[in-house]
């Protein structure tokens, strides 16, 4: 049964650091965007974010793929010499429950740890309890919002100690 979700998960996941500007990144988090606003009735817009924020020496940003199919993404930028932040997590619906999540969330986590990051922080949405239970289950805790004006009722802060590794 071509293209259903059982045959695209046949396909080992790969992970590649891309462009943020890529077709396929901005592919995935405009699909991201649609998804919070649905949720919110807002999000921030994607393209608003500089791509600048996921360049090497400052960043890097990865697309997840299953066979030649982009499932997923995510980033990280380097705020403070010991800090980054984790951006545009996103897994689509279909690859969700597949592991893909985990896989880029730990990738990210080496990234930064190979840049000499110590801490990692990261916003998500109340309403969004798939990536609440990944980054909790990933050690993730909540703190105090990093961003000016946010919303605690909507927006979460988590932040995570990287040990060595």
């Amino acid at each position: 049964m071509t293209g259903t979700t059982h045959h695209s998960n046949a396909h080992p996941l790969r992970l590649q650091p891309m462009a943020y500007d890529h077709p396929d990144a901005q592919r995935l988090t405009q699909a991201l965007h649609r998804e919070q606003a649905g949720l919110y009735g807002f999000a921030d817009d994607p393209m608003a974010t500089p791509i600048s924020y996921f360049r090497v020496p400052n960043g890097v940003f990865l697309v997840a793929r299953r066979g030649s199919t982009a499932v997923g993404c995510g980033g990280i930028r380097q705020l403070a010499s010991r800090t980054a932040e984790i951006k545009r997590m996103y897994v689509v619906p279909e690859a969700r429950g597949t592991g893909a999540g985990q896989a880029i969330l730990r990738a990210l986590e080496d990234a930064a740890q190979r840049r000499g990051i110590r801490r990692i922080i990261l916003e998500t949405g109340s309403r969004n309890r798939s990536a609440l239970a990944l980054y909790d289950k990933a050690g993730y805790a909540q703190v105090e919002s990093f961003v000016t004006g946010r919303d605690p009722q909507i927006n979460r802060a988590l932040s995570k100690t990287l040990q060595g590794r």
